[in-house]
């Protein structure tokens, strides 16, 4: 690893002048106002927000610049040698005053305090800290206030508020990159407005609420700040949804979250998206579960009956019982062990979760290894990116990202395949088109014309199914048109000609019929990803969740290998992570296969070394994976290794898993479940204990993001009645398996439980200690000492191979497991969608959320539906081979002809009752995108009365 930069070699050069008659120190093309605040002196500014471009329109900060005529917005006006600036001279604190005083003369007035602290947010503060008040003769002529728009459901619109500063349309355009917030009409008719000056609800605004966080007077503001914006306490953290890993700050009062704020991290730098900005009140939903359940006796397990249950998602007690925390523990701990003792540990399984923290991560594995005795412990990364995880360790040596997301700022050419990143990762989504926006070539690769497609340079729009035929006809070009790195292949990589060999039949000419893109189109970006000053691919779960998943990043992998795209910035490797701490969760070892840190358990070395560090025996044998756990729980009684008993943590397998009926069958088939959850999940109604957990904004702990950032969560709430944290619940059971663990400390010993995993995993974070994180609040690995500020960019000199050297593997067409015929002609494609997230238990409890998107649809492009004679909103029936769905129709003519999207978020059309437990034969990750279905008109929807509210 390199060396770290120090401060001093980064810093611009230094510029001397004055300020208010003292001598000091700015950097060159620092503005005034800057440089004054890092000497401590205060210039009032309205338009300027810190991050954002500098507009000059508001007039608050002008600042007096001795021999020159006019007065100067110090927010744009940048410091130079010599320059003598007066911010506090009679004629600049005149003006300055003059400049809030008409501003707040029109402010929609409210027994006269307009300088009230939080009244008017910024506006007022500036008023109050420079004494302003409004004249009556000025109130006299305050303009015509205009009315309130309130149709949205997350955010209220009083223009009556506008300054006209312009903030949120530059955070709409410029920042977040989505265009829906103009300037409309001149002189004093000037306004803000939404598209065609549409009402806020009705606009293709996608709430992200930068506008909201960019707003100085509150003219735009979360509806649930309206009124008395003073809350008792700010706290920093982490937000709970995607990889992204977007810093944040929760706003509480009276134990409740009242509104969120984008935090200056490092992956986010002060943008939110929906889901992070008004995602949070699922916490406090009524079904929440506060009390230990014990299933009652003689109530069998149906998982028929799912469904139904589910729409009476607050009628628990007619399946469960109450129980205090001594009995379910005993009972749900005491089982397992009996199972255990009883058929062995081979019997028992844990499913772990990437919502949680990566301290309960590592403790969970822990458990199942030391205390179950096996190594059946794995969590959602088998149902995401297991496939790309197989072929990153076989080929570079390492799982994690080589460049972060941001890094697409330094990139010529971005390759998005498989990913629909302003959906899925909308804050990443923003660096990529603000990267095209500053002349970066997007290339999108995908089946599906999605969003990000608007800015993109290319788009591939291959035929499902067809990524490698795709993808070797990329390096096909590199290498027959001599665009080959020959000196990074030569000295960085391994079995090169047996790739340039199996690539000759991979013609583009060959392989367009085959992916149904123009061989031209192919080779066109070919070109210009081999010969760009740096080319990123980043990835989703379009490319890994196929029988072939590995063998797409397989492709990948030598596509940035010949073509010398790797290890330098704004190049590499980017398998965009789902889940808030999918990476920390499998770094901490939550998966069958690995220890910590990816340390084979069939590693004569690292099974030695866990033994000792853990002072127990341990399975040298790899565990089973999720779906082959399923398949395991419904083996026959003879088999040795049937699993009889699972312990389940905030996971949701009976709506997450393919093929649900097959899970769900084997799920109702344990002899023993727990499951340790916030609230009663489909899996849930299967358990035979149910433990109330912690949601993420009631729990300290850190998660690691999809670009190695290893980050710090704090508790801003209380649990709602007995629920308790999942680190002790989990230690808890760890006792009653006959573990002797000691943690002690504030939250459960959670500082103490990251120390233990920093010892395990020290060759990536042993820089990185607790105290550090209390501090910094976010680091980056590998990090290997105190000093070491962590590297965003790994791979610049060699691979994590065992030799140092890339290994190339070749691959060829291998076919979905199951294709379209005259009964099931289209093809199924599943996915998430911007506003609810993996099985919706939360974001479905979500109030803006649900209301944004409150029903399940199917989409499909125009021409099928005028096939089908069908129109967008009618009812359709979809089936497959293993089950169907009844939901409403969607159009979207980025869809291919021939298939349906569908979201698996909707318990009421569960898209996973269709999908192919077919595995990839590396990752064990099923082929959730590519089943065959049927499509037809009508069927019975299915509502899910009582999931959002508490029944009357």
């Amino acid at each position: 690893m390199n060396a770290p930069v120090s401060k001093e070699l980064l810093a611009p050069p230094t510029v001397e002048f004055k300020l208010n008659d003292q001598s000091v120190v700015g950097f060159e093309g620092e503005s005034i106002l800057n440089a004054a605040k890092r000497h401590g002196v205060d210039i009032p500014h309205l338009c300027y927000k810190e991050g954002m471009r500098a507009d000059g329109n508001c007039r608050a900060c002008v600042v007096e610049i001795k021999g020159e005529r006019t007065l100067a917005p110090s927010c744009c006006r940048n410091v130079t040698p010599g320059l003598e600036v007066l911010s506090q001279s009679l004629r600049a604190k005149k003006s300055q005053e003059m400049v809030l005083e008409l501003l707040l003369s029109d402010m929609p007035e409210q027994g006269h305090k307009w300088t009230e602290a939080g009244q008017h947010g910024e506006l007022s503060d500036w008023a109050q800290t420079l004494n302003v008040t409004v004249r009556p003769e000025l109130q006299s002529l305050r303009r015509e206030q205009p009315s309130a728009d309130v149709t949205h459901p997350a955010m209220a619109v009083n223009l009556d508020a506008c300054i006209q500063c312009n903030r949120c349309v530059r955070a709409c355009r410029e920042e977040q990159v989505n265009d829906v917030i103009g300037y409309a009409h001149r002189g004093a008719h000037s306004q803000i407005v939404f598209d065609l000056q549409d009402e806020m609800g009705s606009s293709s605004c996608v709430a992200c609420g930068e506008c909201v966080q960019a707003c100085p007077t509150g003219a735009l503001m979360p509806k649930t700040q309206v009124g008395s914006q003073v809350v008792d306490k700010k706290v920093d953290s982490v937000c709970p949804f995607c990889g992204v890993g977007c810093l944040l700050t929760y706003n509480v009062k009276e134990n409740r979250i009242v509104s969120v704020e984008g935090r200056d991290g490092p992956a986010n730098h002060n943008r939110l998206c929906v889901k992070g900005r008004f995602g949070f009140d699922y916490i406090q939903h009524p079904q929440r579960l506060t009390v230990p359940l014990i299933r009652k006796a003689g109530i069998p397990k149906d998982p028929e009956a799912i469904q139904h249950l589910n729409r009476n998602a607050a009628n628990w007690s007619d399946v469960f019982r109450e129980a205090t925390w001594e009995e379910a523990l005993t009972l749900g701990a005491g089982k397992l062990k009996q199972l255990r003792d009883t058929h062995g540990p081979k019997s028992l399984a844990g499913f772990g979760s990437a919502k949680g923290s990566n301290e309960e991560a590592y403790l969970f594995q822990k458990l199942v290894r030391t205390g179950f005795g096996s190594n059946n412990v794995d969590h959602c990364t088998r149902l995401c990116h297991a496939s790309s995880v197989s072929a990153l360790l076989e080929g570079v040596g390492s799982a994690a990202v080589s460049n972060q997301v941001n890094d697409v700022e330094h990139a010529g050419l971005i390759f998005v395949i498989g990913s629909n990143p302003t959906a899925n990762h909308p804050v990443a989504a923003t660096w990529m088109k603000n990267a095209a926006k500053r002349g970066a070539k997007i290339v999108l690769a995908d089946p599906r014309v999605t969003d990000i497609g608007k800015h993109a340079w290319r788009t591939l729009q291959f035929k499902p199914d067809t990524d490698v035929a795709m993808l070797n006809a990329l390096i096909y070009t590199v290498i027959e048109e001599g665009l080959v790195d020959q000196e990074f292949v030569q000295t960085r990589a391994s079995n090169y000609e047996a790739l340039k060999q199996n690539i000759q039949g991979y013609s583009p000419e060959a392989m367009a019929p085959i992916c149904g893109v123009p061989a031209e189109a192919l080779r066109e970006v070919a070109r210009e990803f081999a010969t760009s000053k740096g080319s990123m691919i980043l990835w989703g779960m379009g490319v890994s969740q196929h029988v072939h998943g590995t063998d797409n990043a397989r492709c990948l992998i030598a596509l940035v290998t010949v073509t010398g795209q790797i290890g330098k910035p704004g190049s590499g490797l980017h398998p965009l992570r789902g889940q808030n701490n999918v990476q920390g969760a499998s770094d901490a070892g939550l998966i069958p296969m690995m220890y910590p840190n990816y340390q084979r358990v069939s590693n004569p070395e690292a099974h030695n070394w866990f033994e000792k560090f853990w002072k127990t025996p341990l399975d040298s044998q790899p565990g089973y994976t999720v779906v082959e756990i399923m398949h395991k729980a419904l083996a026959d009684d003879a088999d040795p290794h049937k699993i009889r008993g699972m312990y389940v943590m905030g996971e949701n397998p009976a709506m997450s898993d393919p093929d649900l009926n097959h899970a769900r069958h084997a799920l109702a088939s344990l002899e023993h479940l727990v499951v340790q959850d916030i609230f009663m999940t489909e899996t849930a109604w299967l358990a035979d204990v149910v433990l109330p957990a912690t949601a993420w904004p009631e729990k300290t702990g850190t998660v690691t993001n999809t670009d190695r950032m290893v980050q710090m969560g704090r508790q801003a709430v209380e649990a709602p009645g007995q629920a308790k944290a999942d680190l002790w619940i989990i230690q808890q059971i760890a006792k009653g398996m006959g573990l002797k663990w000691q943690y002690e400390g504030e939250h459960h010993g959670v500082a103490q439980v990251y120390e233990e995993m920093r010892q395990a995993m020290h060759e990536v974070i042993s820089g990185i200690s607790w105290d550090r994180l209390v501090r910094e609040s976010s680091v980056t690995y590998p990090c290997l000492s105190e000093e070491d500020p962590g590297e965003p960019t790994v791979f610049k000199d060699h691979f994590a191979t065992t030799d140092g050297r890339v290994h190339l593997v070749p691959a060829d067409i291998i076919p979905a497991d199951e294709r379209p015929d005259a009964q099931y002609p289209f093809v199924l494609i599943t996915g998430r969608q911007l506003e609810h997230w993996h099985t919706g238990s939360m974001t479905r409890r979500a109030t803006v959320l649900d209301a944004i998107e409150p029903e399940a649809t199917a989409s499909l492009c125009g021409a099928d539906l005028l096939s089908l004679g069908l129109n967008a909103g009618d009812t359709i029936t979809l089936a497959s081979r293993r089950g169907e769905v009844c939901l409403r129709v969607r159009r979207d003519d980025g869809t291919p002809q021939g298939a349906v999207f569908v979201p698996f978020a909707y318990y009421e059309a569960a898209a996973n009752l269709m999908t192919n437990a077919a595995l990839d034969p590396f990752g064990k990750i099923p082929e959730f995108k590519y089943c065959a279905i049927a499509v037809k008109a009508g069927g019975q929807l299915s509502e899910a009365v009582g999931f959002f509210q508490a029944p009357a």
